[in-house]
């Protein structure tokens, strides 16, 4: 299906398209003959023209169930994980039918799940992988965001498998209070992004589970950004390490459902996006101890309508960087491109999302955003959960279908 264009840059963003307000909503397909079938994507390749580079889009493989996250093996091989409880091998372009064992039990309910997927800075060595994950309480009745750590043999098998994070407090369905502003069920919002820094830290992005009032008690992990060793243990540099009422592993708090994270080897910065309720998703750029606003400050409506706070400057919180809706993105994970292949693309951010394709942004010296994004993608229908920058220079997507796939981006022949 040669030939596509990727949509223009918006306007603004009160011209876009109604999107779904929920985060597991479809994505409408585009008008005209589509590049898929129903949700299915079709063969491909496809080509694509912008004014700042023409690129080929592929298939590198497909058949993935709601793939939530990737992470580059040295080998030139991806390991995927599947939202219901998988890690699968990608390797020379070929899914492996069997998937790797060794996982624990996880509760995939909804848009609960496996979630993310980081290799330990010296995996090369040791083998060692990072997974998050919803997890059950012993007495199955409430739940939690963890982090496993395992080794990985190689081909289809984890061992040393173990625990090293398990966020407080447990919280689930049948112990869920009255809470205002009709926010979600509890089996919604873990957070669940991981990733390491270039010094060796272990950051996770922790969700406020639909309950946005246990996001200002400063005791808990719910809504906040963690930072941890690569042991589980607390680093010594952690804002709030040794103070009465505070969680030690916490590096930021204030954050709905953050999604998306990722590390801008220009700047040196971590980023971040997450879902707002109707309307008032982000993208944040994370300072240590910062606080940005949630649910006393969103500028999106809550769920039931009655209220839009619409708030910004209040003192002691961070205002987004990026805002977006009503109606609502859906944004997944986030990138900076920083690979060779892409000259014009150079520092330039990257937006996953559910409903608006892959978003562009230029960048200025310090790596803000400027001016409205470049909308690429959205002919091929699919909810994009997840974007990286590749080993090779080319830039990866992921697909939240029950038939998924992982995409390349590079250069047009």
């Amino acid at each position: 299906m040669k030939g596509l264009k990727a949509l223009a840059a918006v306007s603004a963003l009160a011209m876009w398209s109604a999107a779904a307000m929920a985060q597991d909503a479809p994505a409408a397909p585009p008008p005209g003959p589509p590049p898929f079938q129903g949700t299915d994507l079709a063969t491909g390749p496809w080509s694509f023209q912008t004014a700042q580079a023409d690129f080929d889009v592929d298939v590198v493989a497909r058949g993935l169930d709601h793939p939530w996250g990737l992470a580059f093996l040295p080998d030139g091989g991806m390991l995927v994980t599947e939202r219901p409880g998988r890690l699968r091998l990608i390797r020379n372009g070929v899914l492996d039918p069997t998937p790797i064992s060794g996982l624990p039990d996880v509760f995939a309910v909804g848009i609960a799940g496996l979630m993310d997927i980081a290799l330990h800075p010296d995996f090369a060595e040791n083998g060692l992988v990072y997974m998050a994950y919803s997890k059950n309480s012993p007495d199955g009745k409430e739940q939690a965001l963890a982090v496993m750590r395992a080794r990985w043999d190689g081909a289809h098998a984890l061992t040393n498998v173990e625990d090293i994070f398990v966020s407080t407090p447990w919280y689930g369905s049948e112990t869920q209070p009255e809470r205002c502003c009709g926010q979600g069920p509890a089996f919604g919002s873990f957070g669940g992004r991981i990733l390491f820094d270039p010094d060796g830290y272990l950051y996770i992005t922790s969700g406020d589970r639909n309950y946005g009032e246990l996001v200002r008690d400063p005791s808990n992990h719910i809504g906040k950004i963690l930072r941890l060793n690569d042991d589980g243990s607390v680093p010594a540099g952690n804002p709030w390490v040794g103070l009465a009422g505070h969680a030690s592993e916490v590096w930021s708090t204030g954050h709905r459902n953050p999604l998306g994270l990722t590390y801008n080897t220009l700047t040196g910065e971590i980023w971040e996006s997450e879902f707002g309720p109707r309307g008032g998703d982000e993208v944040n750029r994370i300072t240590r101890g910062g606080d940005y606003g949630w649910i006393t400050v969103t500028q999106g409506f809550h769920y039931d309508g009655t209220q839009q706070e619409g708030i910004r400057n209040r003192p002691g919180m961070i205002d987004p960087v990026l805002v977006y809706g009503p109606p609502s993105l859906n944004p997944g994970n986030l990138a900076f491109y920083d690979g060779t292949q892409f000259a014009n693309w150079h520092g330039d951010l990257f937006l996953a999302s559910f409903t608006q394709g892959l978003l562009r942004y230029d960048t200025d010296v310090v790596g803000m955003p400027r001016g409205e994004p470049e909308i690429l993608l959205k002919d091929l229908g699919q909810r994009w959960r997840d974007v990286r920058n590749g080993p090779d220079g080319n830039l990866y997507v992921l697909s939240d279908m029950a038939d998924g796939v992982v995409l390349r981006i590079s250069p047009a022949n």
